[in-house]
């Protein structure tokens, strides 16, 4: 089993925790103005790349 030489003090813990944080998701707006996930069908008006794929009809 590997054993530590010597205590890792609070800043070394820090400094190799600093890359740990969550990322922030990425939110695109949509033509209509509403956030939508990147590579994914707006929820409000169902378009993606200037087509619509919803179902109901355009409004």
């Amino acid at each position: 089993m590997a054993v530590q030489q010597s205590k890792k003090s609070k800043s070394k813990k820090g400094m190799r925790r600093s890359h740990h944080r969550v990322a922030a998701p990425a939110v695109l707006l949509c033509q209509c103005g509403s956030p939508t996930a990147p590579h994914a069908v707006c929820p409000a008006c169902g378009n993606y790349r200037g087509r619509n794929y919803s179902a109901a009809p355009a409004e």
